[in-house]
């Protein structure tokens, strides 16, 4: 009999759960878009009102409820671990992403609690990924880096001294609200220049007029150049060796993403102590925000002994 964790990953784009076993593995997974299309003529997924917001949850539950019954009779579900988008309360109570306009003070950990039945922990979704890049992936045996996520929106997390950086409120590592163009592009937080409003792929789409994918070679080294220099900020702050990048925009981008990248952390990183800080890849990949909110479920089981 093998214990799991139902894993849940709430983006801008899309929301994903799975089952994940206590070495990592995804035993199964299945994935759903974040915005449903409403009726013709409605306001649709694109909506922030109270039905909008409903009817995200009722397709969140739908999908969680297709996963639990994946699960075999032998091998039980003991823990639901989620990453989000944040900001959120203490704990994820109450999250608000900011590219989730629909969901404000949305109570997810309560609900998902009452749907599952299970002991429920909800993190960011970037903080998810540290501790998932921390276990398994790119981080594993480092006591000291920064993860991010450069996608739909840009998000990090942080590891200190083996430990997870929580901050007051547990909102430690918004790395994507960091300014990396002084007076630049307005940000959906209210500043201007944020790392989020001129690098992550909802902020690439509005500045080409067409996906990120399909972004030029000058904007994919632009937009390199702009993690680098918000990873070497990160760097001189915190004295991190490492930042483990992912997210389907920074891999997607590939290697003159962390070439440019990498080119502006060894510029500005000139402190000893600094000096010869390095960004990887993420190295879970696709499967890594599951395995991070796995790992959120994990940890939180064990914080309470």
């Amino acid at each position: 009999m093998t214990n799991l964790a139902l894993a849940v990953d709430i983006g801008g784009t899309k929301m994903a759960a799975g089952l994940v076993d206590p070495e990592g593995c995804i035993v199964h997974r299945e994935q759903v878009p974040t915005l449903v299309p409403g009726p013709r003529g409605s306001s649709g997924g694109a909506g922030s009102g109270p039905d909008e917001a409903e009817s995200m949850w009722l397709n969140l539950v739908d999908l969680v409820n297709r996963v639990r019954a994946q699960a075999n009779g032998r091998d039980p579900i003991v823990v639901c671990g989620v990453g989000c988008g944040g900001p959120m309360s203490t704990g994820g109570e109450e999250v608000s992403p900011l590219n989730i306009p629909r969901w404000r003070s949305f109570p997810l950990r309560a609900r998902l609690a009452a749907l599952t039945g299970l002991p429920t922990f909800v993190d960011n979704d970037a903080k998810a990924l540290a501790l998932g890049e921390g276990w398994i992936g790119a981080g594993a045996g480092q006591r000291d880096f920064i993860a991010m996520v450069v996608s739909t929106g840009v998000g990090g997390g942080v590891i200190l001294d083996g430990r997870l950086l929580q901050g007051r409120w547990g909102n430690a590592g918004h790395i994507g609200h960091m300014v990396v163009v002084p007076e630049g592009r307005p940000c959906v937080c209210g500043s201007h220049g944020c790392l989020e409003a001129e690098a992550s792929g909802t902020a690439l789409a509005l500045i080409t007029g067409q996906p990120a994918e399909l972004a030029s070679p000058e904007m994919v080294e632009r937009t390199g150049t702009l993690v680098g220099r918000a990873v070497a900020s990160t760097v001189n702050l915190l004295d991190l060796p490492l930042a483990v990048v992912s997210g389907s925009v920074a891999l997607g981008f590939g290697e003159p993403f962390f070439v440019a990248a990498q080119r502006e952390i060894d510029l500005r990183c000139g402190l000893d102590f600094a000096r010869g800080a390095t960004v990887v890849p993420g190295g879970l990949g696709d499967r890594g925000p599951l395995i991070g909110a796995a790992q959120v479920g994990w940890h939180g089981v064990a914080s309470r002994g």
